[in-house]
């Protein structure tokens, strides 16, 4: 039987990522009702793809600087930060206002209120979920559900705040109407606040995890050209997966509206566009539930495998059977689900326990966010690219136009599995305490004083076994390096 108390801080790190998937998820119902209330102000200074980039951008500026913040200053810093700065900005989105209540100026406010929000996001990931994967590693946590918990309190949180996102402004809009839009736009950003702040009271008595006290280089240097000559092949094989994943993952969302269109006749009604948008959006769920459950048994490794050459065969089949499959609109619905839950499955459940446990605790926090912000550069790049891939192929009106992205995210999947199978090495349960030891013994043969690692927080004191094992690290540190009399 799992400690609640052991689980419950998993989740605790993990769950703030909700707020991830509820961002990125509400500002494009958001953007639907911003097109209705001012047309020509979104139109002119095409603030609809402007409001999507900069959360990206303050995004990956989050997961650099915050990587440093998570390795050099503490986790729980970083998460309490990143909270707060989640729920500043969402409050303050949902209040933008312009000088004399110009559209333009209230635009620009919420453009600016989205940039530093996207910080707060990205700051989530270096801090939140490498901690959850630390704490998935507690005594007590059995070892075969150790990938499961963080799975669950990290990706599975990003989805299902993407299923809220277009839930809670369906809700909203039952409440207002149609003459109350404000009021509903507004609304579904605000509430943000809510889980930020109510993930800020629960990380209140957090401590900084166990594996982190203990092997960290918070108070001395870190020697950044020796973990580059370590990882740098780890990290630039998930880094590119994660660029691949996110490039192929974001833009097919533009097919939710394809299925949309068709089923509904084109209707503009907005309690039928957020309510199909919840549906589709409810695809993810069964990929990642279920793929939480397989990582145990497969590993990181050979679950992403698995799901990126699912994901892959499924996108073929949309692709050659496109024709036929539009005609019966709800099967092309189905296999379209099939595609994204394939893609939770594999790399969205996979990826963030890959970069969280393939590098040392001591620079956990910075290789976790360089790999996430290189991800998200894929997501911003797949946004802007695919829209002229369907061109190029013919536009979205024909059958090719709408068939090209299929073949090239299907391909670019086949492509992450083989990055994946020759470059990424597989995870072990007890991951961290390996890679750690070995890390230390690494640094020693370069003649790192590894003694300074690992810090007591105030009021706390090393367990018998911990202390032995740092007096045990110090008695080798001397034996290799003696004092000269």
């Amino acid at each position: 039987m799992v400690p609640l108390s052991k689980v419950s801080m998993v989740f605790a790190a993990g769950t703030a990522l909700f707020s991830d998937g509820y961002a990125n998820g509400v500002i494009g119902n958001v953007n639907t009702i911003l097109k209705i209330l001012y047309p020509d102000a979104v139109k002119h200074n095409n603030y609809s793809k402007t409001l999507t980039s900069v959360a990206f951008a303050g995004t990956v500026v989050g997961m650099l600087i915050f990587g440093w913040v998570s390795d050099k200053i503490g986790r729980k810093f970083g998460m309490m930060a990143a909270t707060g700065i989640v729920a500043l900005f969402s409050g303050l989105s949902a209040a933008s206002s312009g000088a004399h209540h110009s559209a333009n100026g209230m635009l620009a406010m919420l453009c600016a209120c989205r940039f530093l929000l996207g910080i707060g996001v990205g700051a989530e990931y270096p801090c939140g979920s490498v901690a959850a994967s630390e704490q998935s590693e507690e005594e007590g946590i059995s070892k075969n559900a150790r990938h499961r918990w963080f799975a669950l309190a990290t990706n599975t949180m990003i989805d299902l705040g993407f299923v809220i996102s277009s839930f809670v402004p369906l809700v909203l809009f039952w409440i207002f109407g149609n003459d109350h839009l404000r009021a509903v736009w507004r609304l579904s950003l605000g509430l943000g606040v809510v889980p930020a702040l109510a993930v800020l009271v629960w990380r209140l008595n957090m401590q900084n995890p166990t594996h982190y006290k203990k092997n960290s280089m918070r108070d001395t240097r870190i020697p950044y050209w020796l973990v580059i000559k370590r990882y740098w092949v780890s990290l630039t094989a998930i880094s590119l997966t994660w660029f691949i994943y996110d490039f192929i993952t974001y833009p097919f969302g533009i097919y939710s509206s394809t299925v949309v269109d068709t089923i509904t006749g084109g209707n503009t009604s907005l309690t039928v566009v957020f309510g199909w948008a919840t549906v589709i959006n409810l695809f993810y769920m069964p990929g990642t539930i279920g793929g939480a459950f397989i990582v145990d048994y497969l590993g990181p490794k050979y679950t992403m495998i698995t799901g990126l050459l699912l994901q892959a065969i499924v996108g073929f089949i949309m692709s050659g059977l496109y024709v036929q499959l539009k005609k019966h609109i709800a099967a092309f619905a189905v296999i379209y689900g099939i595609f994204l839950s394939f893609g939770e499955l594999g790399p969205g459940n996979c990826l963030g326990l890959l970069a969280a446990k393939s590098g040392p605790t001591a620079v956990r926090g910075q290789f976790y966010g360089a790999a996430a912000a290189i991800g998200k550069i894929g997501a911003f790049a797949g946004t802007w690219a695919f829209p002229a891939i369907i061109d190029d192929f013919g536009g979205a009106d024909s059958n090719r136009g709408n068939t090209g992205p299929f073949w090239i995210g299907s391909g670019l999947a086949i492509l992450s599995a083989l990055i994946t199978f020759f470059f990424i090495r597989p995870l072990t349960h007890d991951g961290l305490v390996e890679e750690d030891r070995a890390f230390r013994e690494y640094l020693e043969s370069h003649g790192y004083d590894t003694s300074r690692m690992g810090f007591v927080e105030e009021g706390e004191e090393w367990s018998e076994e911990s202390l032995h094992e740092k007096d045990v690290e110090q008695k080798d540190v001397e034996i290799k390096e003696p004092v000269a009399a």
